[in-house]
């Protein structure tokens, strides 16, 4: 379906007139150039808004790190923004990048590669701000910051930004909606940075230390003291047999590689490869066949990745792309994943390392690395919290994903 020219393919009910074209400078009472100030330590009262302090992705004012400007307050009231004005990137990678002022932000100044837009009051302010965010807006910054130098765009170039409006009432109701659709992902988005906080956290503070026997953090009841091991003196490491290229299929048996992990890891799609069930039984009398809690582990690409075998159902890997971690009675699948994400196999993996990251994880480097691990019982605890952590992070991330796709269709039928 198409947009008629002037009306956009959804709209609110009770609502049919044709939108009219404006220039964002015939709907803004002024467009002004922000402070030129230092930024200094945080005053307790007075915030410092730079376009590094504008998120990448929500267009949020991040306060991990806040600042205040360098300036007497007394003279600077010009530069204090105002419930619904819209700031603009006005130079470098981020050229283009927006952010709309909320009271519940505090008393904000913005600082001199911004530039802010004043919305006249017969205009929606989340209305305007929600055209920042479209293809249309992205097209034309594109265009127009072409520089010899590094991009920019000034306030007349931002001036002369065309944009379809309704009336009013109907700005009202779009932008209404677009806030609501917003709070939600922020609410989801901070939940999901939590989570990963926590978890980051606990990681540290529930596995021992190198040189260490004792983690910070246990659960109530165990007290004996870990023991540390290589993965060769507690389990076998395969590999499995080599399957050529050529020999990939578009369906069959599923064909695991490093790339297939990182999807799984990242909650992405990837392209799948497949081979023949033939192929399958002949390469598995040879390596063995994968089981349900095998873990495997990447060792191409980004090294030392985790993934479990979630069942019994045939799979086949790639022969040095990823290694095979075999399950036993020994071992709590969770526990010796959640492993592979702990600051002591970071450790490990830089230590072998000469530059931080390796091209490859092999199988004695797998079979010499150290894990310090406790009793099957305790292992089973932490695994069991590590994988609830995980599944409400998941949890958050998919509705994250969900709702982020919505407004990206939303923007895409609802303006004209």
């Amino acid at each position: 379906m198409t947009k008629e020219k002037g009306i956009p393919q959804i709209r609110f009910s009770g609502f049919t007139d044709t939108w009219e074209q404006r220039k964002l400078g015939e709907i803004s009472e002024s467009f002004e150039y922000g402070l030129n100030a230092a930024a200094t330590e945080y005053d307790g009262k007075h915030k410092y808004i730079r376009i590094t302090d504008i998120d990448d992705s929500t267009h949020l004012f991040l306060q991990d790190d806040l600042t205040s400007p360098d300036i007497d307050f007394s003279t600077a009231d010009d530069y204090l923004l105002q419930e619904g004005d819209v700031l603009f990137a006005r130079t470098g990678a981020s050229v283009g990048k927006t952010y709309i002022y909320r009271r519940s932000d505090g008393d904000l100044y913005f600082a001199g590669f911004l530039i802010r837009a004043k919305i006249k009051s017969d205009y929606d302010a989340d209305f305007v701000f929600q055209n920042t965010l479209t293809d249309s807006y992205d097209s034309y910054i594109r265009i127009t910051s072409q520089r010899s130098g590094q991009p920019g765009v000034n306030a007349q170039e931002y001036a002369n930004f065309a944009l379809s409006v309704p009336s009013l009432a109907e700005q009202k109701k779009i932008g209404a909606y677009f806030s609501h659709l917003d709070s939600l992902i922020t609410l989801h988005q901070r939940k999901y940075d939590k989570l990963t906080k926590v978890k980051k956290a606990m990681l540290e503070k529930m596995f021992p230390e190198n040189g260490s026997q004792y983690p910070e953090i246990r659960f109530k009841g165990f007290t004996d003291a870990w023991e540390q091991r290589k993965f060769s003196e507690l389990t076998e490491i395969r590999s499995a047999s080599r399957v050529h290229k050529e020999e990939w299929q578009s369906s069959g048996v599923p064909f695991y590689r490093s790339s297939d992990v990182m999807a799984a890891l990242n909650g992405t799609e990837n392209e799948k490869a497949f081979i023949s069930e033939e192929l399958y039984e002949k390469l598995s009398a040879v390596s063995g066949k994968l089981e349900k809690g095998d873990i495997l582990v990447t060792g191409g690409g980004s090294v030392g990745k985790p993934y479990i075998v979630p069942n019994n159902e045939p799979l086949y890997t790639k022969d040095a792309d990823l290694l095979w971690v075999k399950n036993n009675e020994k071992l709590v699948p969770y526990f010796i994943y959640t492993f592979f994400f702990s600051p002591a196999f970071s450790d490990y993996l830089n230590s072998v390392s000469h530059v931080g990251t390796i091209a490859h994880y092999t199988i004695t480097q797998l079979e010499e690395t150290p894990i310090t691990l406790p009793c099957v019982s305790e292992q089973q605890k932490i695994g069991d919290y590590f994988r609830n952590i995980d599944s409400l992070i998941t949890l958050h991330q998919r509705k994250l994903e969900k709702l982020k796709n919505i407004k990206k269709a939303c923007l895409e039928k609802m303006f004209v």
